[in-house]
């Protein structure tokens, strides 16, 4: 069946439609999602997220533009979403862990500010300007469009270049896992 009329239809709620267009879809998402995670259970999630944003979007989706760039943007903001959360979980973590200061084995404080140790040197192997703008999102806690007028770039860029760091430091830190093990 024609992509078009796949879309018009999957618009006004045809759920066999859907699953035509899940189909002739899912592993290009799964793929491009592999690219920036790594857990293949997180993947399947990101490409489960990904259709049921679709799904429940579809009236918004007009079928004579290009599905693929729509498909991206969902695509990519899910998998941003991912990795923010990833991140915030980890500072969650680190957060619980200084909480404890008063009834605190010694181990547990060192593996913590180890942790922060290793961050803060992953994060000094950014580019100069990624690092930049990830301090200001993480130490200042700007807002990406008070860092995009600073840095004199878009908010798209600055969500970027925190992407990226993101990435980085998520793909480096099963080495300080593996080496504190």
């Amino acid at each position: 069946m024609e992509e078009k009329l796949i879309l018009e239809k999957v618009r006004v709620g045809d759920a066999t439609a859907f699953a035509l267009l899940y189909d002739r879809y899912w592993l290009k998402v799964y793929n491009f999602a592999q690219l920036y995670i790594t857990s293949s259970s997180e993947v399947s999630e990101v490409v489960q997220d990904v259709f049921v944003k679709v799904w429940e979007s579809r009236d918004t989706f007009d079928e004579t533009k290009n599905f693929d760039g729509f498909l991206f943007i969902i695509t990519r903001n899910i998998i941003f979403n991912y990795s923010r959360r990833y991140f915030n979980e980890l500072n969650f973590r680190m957060t619980a862990l200084k909480g404890f200061e008063n009834s605190y084995d010694m181990e547990a404080e060192l593996d913590a500010a180890d942790l922060k140790n290793y961050i803060d040197r992953l994060i000094t192997q950014l580019p100069p300007q990624r690092q930049r703008i990830f301090r200001m999102s993480r130490e200042q806690h700007l807002t990406n469009k008070e860092i995009a007028e600073q840095c004199a770039v878009t908010e798209k860029a600055i969500e970027r270049q925190i992407t990226l760091a993101l990435k980085f430091i998520k793909d480096n830190l099963p080495l300080f896992i593996v080496f504190m093990g």
